[in-house]
């Protein structure tokens, strides 16, 4: 399977009808996240396939975005894998060690979630202990299958790079060695706008990531922070595993986190967080809702 050409794909519902299609933004500097959030109208050209993982080739014709999806379908993603502590300084803020090998933890397929407008919906569990907390990151996707790839060719199995809140239960997390029943409820992992080719962002330490809490800046990074660079999470996780075509990496979180605040900044219902990658991939707004 060879991986597609393309340079920020979307998937989404448009105003017109209710199938989901996939294109590109015909404006190529549009913030596609902050723009529906704004209420402003995003023209797509549609491409005739219907995954960012065989998009096809432009149709011709354009669409209006009615909302925004994830860019990859739950069916797609399979096991979603997660990198803690990769950046130098939020592990200064966690007074922890560097590692010297990358952590992984895992959340199932079904924490996938869309972007603004689907809500993010914090669990029962989590809003009786009041815990709820946002992880701004970068999202690695890979094209290609592989398995046991060395550093110098992991790039060539990535198709490409979206935004992604790791949505996390603290007082869960801190109960267990163990992170996955903490940060994989259903609906913690919402990714998006867009898929940026990775021919866009030949190297990741270019971008900057800002994490806003209600329009308050939290997290503020150089992508230049990872501890461990996108090829060497790539070739880490393929020794043994194969890692299939949609598979996702969460590659961590910069400073600036909930829990490293006195008081604690907790998200609630009402709030708005945006995780925002730029250059290209702009950014991912989720509004939280209380789980009734």
């Amino acid at each position: 399977m060879s991986i597609p050409s393309f340079g920020r794909l979307v998937r989404f519902v448009p105003k017109s009808g209710n199938d989901i299609l996939i294109g590109e933004p015909t404006d190529k500097n549009v913030d596609v996240g902050a723009a529906t959030l704004a209420g402003k109208d995003v023209e797509v050209s549609v491409f005739s396939g219907s995954s960012v993982l065989s998009p096809g080739s432009s149709t011709g014709k354009t669409e209006v975005i009615g909302r925004v999806l994830s860019p990859l379908a739950e069916s797609e993603v399979g096991t979603i894998r997660c990198i803690g502590l990769n950046y130098v300084q939020h592990a200064r803020e966690a007074k922890m060690t560097l590692p010297d090998v990358p952590v992984l933890f895992t959340k199932p397929s079904t924490a996938l979630a869309d972007p603004y407008p689907a809500p993010t919906v914090i669990p029962k569990h989590t809003l009786k202990d009041d815990s709820c907390d946002y992880e701004s990151e970068l999202v690695i996707v890979i094209g290609k299958k592989c398995k046991n790839v060395s550093e110098a060719t992991a790039l060539d199995y990535v198709l490409g790079y979206t935004a992604s809140n790791d949505v996390s239960s603290r007082i869960s997390q801190f109960a267990q060695s163990q992170w996955s029943f903490s940060k994989g409820f259903d609906g913690a992992c919402p990714i998006g706008p867009v898929l940026v080719s990775k021919e866009l962002v030949p190297d990741v330490g270019k971008l900057h990531l800002r994490g806003l809490k209600n329009g308050k800046v939290m997290q503020d990074c150089g992508l230049d922070d990872l501890i461990f660079s996108v090829p060497k999470i790539v070739s880490f996780l393929s020794q043994g595993t194969t890692l299939n075509p949609g598979a996702i990496i969460l590659t961590g979180t910069p400073a600036g986190v909930g829990f490293g605040f006195s008081p604690k900044e907790y998200l609630h219902e009402g709030d708005e967080f945006a995780v925002e990658i730029l250059p290209y991939i702009g950014t991912l707004v989720t509004k939280f809702e209380a789980e009734k």
